[in-house]
């Protein structure tokens, strides 16, 4: 078992990686302290570390194998940070949002996205695509750990996630909002660039082995499938979503 460092902050989220980190500084989140490698003293940790003491975090030079033991991602890039745990935002928070925002909802429903790493893929592509909000059921999901966050590359920084105990039940709110429910993979009857995002819409990405569960799936107002021409007959979890999404940023910017 991997031995904790000893000046870890309690009731904190790790940040690990220099975009993630970077990110967090620009967006404005309350840094406690940040760890750099005394031995990769290069200039973007030293602009890191100025940046942090400007925010009034606590920054602390030490030896990279004590960044190895802190590390939850094996890949630090010799700066660790520890922030205040994040809060997860609610549905309602998400639909204001995009009132806010003057475009249609666009929200991104996670249904057992177990991988850190594509959950973190997931929220990149939803940010960089406009999206308004990640939701994750609570059991069965990868949760806001220090893997998600270095895989999201910042983008956690600018994305609320909701967490939910019942996706079913979230996907019912949304459609009481006038939300139109779209999912993808098997069963689908409707092909992806064929089918209207232009409205309001929430895309279900289903799980990397098994895909969208059955209730799930029977929840969803469409079924798309994304048009395949080569052997292989379905994409990573991660690749599907960034399809998607961006075929409807496609829609939503065609003049």
């Amino acid at each position: 078992m991997k031995q904790r460092f000893d000046s870890q902050p309690t009731n904190t989220q790790m940040i690990e990686g220099r975009n993630a980190v970077h990110e967090a500084l620009r967006a404005g989140r309350v840094l406690d302290k940040v760890f750099l490698s005394r031995t990769d003293d290069d200039s973007m940790l030293g602009f890191l570390g100025a940046k942090a003491k400007e925010a009034g975090a606590v920054v602390i030079r030490c030896d990279k194998r004590k960044l190895d033991q802190m590390s939850e991602t094996g890949s630090h890039q010799g700066v660790i940070a520890f922030a205040a745990a994040r809060e997860y935002a609610t549905i309602e928070d998400v639909l204001a949002r995009a009132q806010d925002s003057g475009r249609p909802p666009l929200i991104v429903i996670c249904d057992e996205i177990s991988d850190p790493h594509n959950l973190g893929a997931i929220i990149r592509s939803a940010e960089a695509a406009g999206a308004h909000g990640v939701i994750i059921p609570k059991r069965h999901n990868a949760g806001l750990t220090a893997v998600v966050e270095k895989a999201s590359a910042g983008a956690l920084e600018y994305m609320p996630i909701v967490r939910v105990p019942n996706l079913v039940a979230a996907m019912e709110t949304l459609k009481e909002k006038g939300v139109w429910i779209y999912g993808t993979g098997l069963g689908a009857t409707s092909n992806l660039f064929e089918t209207d995002l232009t409205g309001p819409c929430a895309i279900v990405i289903g799980s990397e082995g098994d895909g969208i569960g059955r209730l799930v799936g029977e929840h969803c107002d469409f079924m798309m499938e994304i048009p395949m021409l080569g052997q292989i007959q379905s994409l990573n979890a991660s690749a599907a979503a960034a399809v998607v999404l961006f075929e409807t940023v496609r829609q939503r910017t065609a003049k």
